[in-house]
Order: C-alpha cells, then structure tokens, then sequence
C-alpha cells in the first residue's frame, strides 16, 4: 500500500532518482553529482539535503533498497541503493501517467502578468525587458547543450526535452517583445489610460443625459 500511494506522489526529484538507479545502483552523492553533469538542474531543484531525503522516502515506500555500504579513506561509508520491482513499476507509472495527462500547475508569472497593471507602465516595460533578457540566455544556454550532445553523438531521445524546454523560452521571449512593444506604443492602454478614457465616457454620458 505504501509504495502503491507513492507513486501518485512522485514528484520530479523521486522521477530523477529511480530513473538513474533503474541504469545501475548508485550512492546518493553520485547520484547528485551525475544529475549536475546531465544538466539536470534545468529541470529540477539538485541539492544534497533534499535528494537524500527522497531516497529515504523512496526506500520507505519499498521503490528502492539498500544494496550494500562501501568506505573510500577516511571518508564516511556510502550506501548503495538499488530500485526494487516496485520502484520500476512506480517509474514507468508515473511517466506514463504524465506523458498523457496535462497537469494543472500554478505558475507564479501569470500571477504577477495579471496584476502588473498596479506598477506604471514604465516600470512593467523595464522588468519585462529584463525577462526577455533572461529568456534569451535560455534558448542560448539550450542550443549550447543540444550542440553538446550532437557532439558527443548521444541519441536525440536522451536530450529532447531541452529542444522542448527551448520552445517554451522563445515562444515566452517572442510573446513578451510583442506584448512590450503594445504597452510602448499605447496599443495597449494602461491603466491610467483606461481610467481616464473610463471617466471621460462616463461624463460624456451624463451629458448626453441632461441635453435630453
């Protein structure tokens, strides 16, 4: 029952992990450092403290087990995790689970894109530029891994999800020049705009009004 109610809860992190013990056992600390030679960390949050924390949820649940401990010097001793017939059932679930499935997430920028009206439109247009900026540096940073990978002739199945990622930054980093280039030209009024076209309508119409 446990291992049945984590894979519903098997977040990105936990996917990370069982994903490379389903290649071969590893110790938390290369599993750590293999994640940050893949460039895993555009993904998802890599620290110590929390990977090994999941490996200790996973091993709780049944998905994994301890294969054995080994000692290099004086360093502390390291164990060794395998995933267990669980752990790759849990795998394969839960990507299937969210390759088919869209899930409802609650990104904080469209938060803040909603409510962006209450900054003047000066202020909106120089942190807006400054995410375009980002964004560029995105899409750059991709096209320097994917031309890593072709490099290293890895198969384009093991990195595609940077070529998807790279979409998302440029479609982002388009949308924002068009919507900056609005507020700039007053195609999209502001607030202030519309407040007072609200105003001069309102007492137009009252106007109108009394004339009758």
């Amino acid at each position: 029952m446990a291992a049945r109610s984590d894979r519903r809860s098997l977040g990105a992190l936990g996917i990370a992990v069982l994903a490379l013990l389903a290649e071969r056992p590893m110790h938390p600390y290369e599993m750590f450092q293999t994640l940050l030679q893949r460039g895993e960390e555009r993904l998802l949050k890599v620290r110590p403290g929390s990977l090994y924390h999941t490996v200790d949820r996973l091993e709780h649940a049944g998905l994994v087990h301890a294969a054995g401990t080994e000692r290099e010097g004086n360093r502390p001793e390291r164990t060794t995790y395998e995933i267990t017939v669980a752990g790759r059932g849990a795998l394969t679930d839960r990507i299937t689970e969210i390759l088919g499935t869209p899930d409802r997430e609650y990104p904080l920028f469209p938060v803040a894109l909603g409510e962006a009206h209450n900054l003047p439109a000066d202020d909106v247009v120089g942190l807006l530029r400054k995410r375009i900026a980002a964004r560029e540096a995105d899409v750059a940073e991709l096209d320097e891994y994917a031309a890593r990978a072709r490099a290293k002739h890895l198969p384009r199945v093991f990195w595609f999800e940077a070529e998807y990622l790279r979409r998302l930054a440029e479609a982002e980093r388009g949308w924002l020049d068009e919507l900056v280039g609005e507020i700039e030209s007053g195609t999209l009024p502001w607030m202030a705009d519309y407040l007072d076209g609200l105003h001069a309508h309102t007492e137009e119409t009252a106007r109108t009004k009394d004339r009758a």
